[in-house]
């Protein structure tokens, strides 16, 4: 099956998923249109208004739009979500097919995903994405990716250089092998807000200066990377004007992603003291500020436990 004649369809345009979804339309050696799907048809809409014309098509339902796809990615904010998607997927013929899963989800839910998509005639491939929008948009997000060679080997031109800067390729192996590593992996970059967070507020009551130890990081750190992007958003102070700014991640699925690695480490006999310290900031977050709050709003917790305002 040759790039440039597969059809692909596009399941989940959220902030990530868009972003996505444009590299792929316009990056590509794709020469037809992507096929896109969203639950809200609003959001269906501007998608397709944010990418180049006659990249995309709209499709009227998760089965019309796999119909005639050879290749369907999907990017869904939750496990619960990635099931009833992949149920109506299978709702049509897919033999043949290569299903492609860009969420954060447990294990064993690519697990269960492999299970349903092979028993149908189809390849299942995980290939989540390290990462905000933002990174999105720039193509400077990672990959984790896993499934069959052959399944692999078909989705990879369209990652490292389309939609990624980079891919950890584990190509061979069980497709729940790329969601342990997006969740182990998820651990330093959550991890990293809470450093961030609260070496800033030390910075700031100690009298070197927040915008001077942001130097720092970003000398230490070039680049696009969680340090660049959480610091920025701290010190800039988007971390509470969400409505005016993109976000870098709602806190509800960092609170998803740490519940994820405690589980997985509770099943190999330890714990992970740092997610710990994580969770203690991110429930306190959620309390005051709601689900929908930025990961980099660790920071105003911090601040608060400083004795300094929420805002800086």
């Amino acid at each position: 099956m040759a790039a440039e004649n597969t059809q692909v369809a596009w399941i989940g345009l959220g902030k990530l998923g868009v972003a996505l979804c444009k590299n792929l339309a316009e990056k590509s050696a794709l020469s037809k249109p992507i096929t896109i799907f969203d639950i809200v048809e609003t959001t269906m809409k501007e998608a397709s208004q944010k990418i180049a014309p006659g990249k995309t098509t709209s499709a009227s339902s998760i089965v019309n739009a796999v119909a005639s796809a050879d290749i369907i990615f999907y990017c869904l904010p939750s496990d619960e979500a990635v099931m009833i998607v992949i149920a109506e997927v299978l709702k049509t013929n897919v033999k043949g097919k290569v299903i492609v899963d860009c969420s954060t989800v447990h294990p064993d839910t690519s697990t269960k995903e492999t299970e349903l998509v092979s028993t149908e005639g189809a390849q299942f491939v995980a290939c989540p994405v390290f990462g905000s929008p933002l990174m999105a948009e720039a193509s400077q997000c990672n990959m984790a990716i896993a499934g069959s060679t052959e399944a692999v080997d078909m989705v990879k031109p369209y990652c490292t250089g389309v939609m990624a800067k980079a891919v950890i390729d584990f190509s061979g192996q069980s497709p729940s092998k790329a969601s342990l590593m997006k969740i182990i992996g998820n651990t330093f970059v959550l991890n990293a807000a809470v450093l961030l967070s609260e070496g800033l507020v030390l910075a700031e009551k100690s009298g070197l200066g927040a915008k001077q130890l942001q130097q720092f990081l970003t000398a230490l750190f070039p680049g696009a990377n969680p340090f660049r992007a959480y610091s920025e958003a701290m010190v800039s102070g988007n971390y509470h004007w969400r409505e005016k700014h993109k976000l870098l991640g709602a806190v509800k699925l960092a609170r998803k992603d740490s519940s994820y690695a405690q589980a997985l480490a509770a099943q190999c006999d330890m714990e992970l003291k740092t997610v710990g310290v994580l969770q203690q900031y991110v429930d306190k977050l959620i309390a005051e500020k709601g689900l929908d709050s930025e990961i980099a709003a660790m920071y105003g917790i911090a601040r608060e436990a400083a004795g300094l305002p929420f805002e800086n």
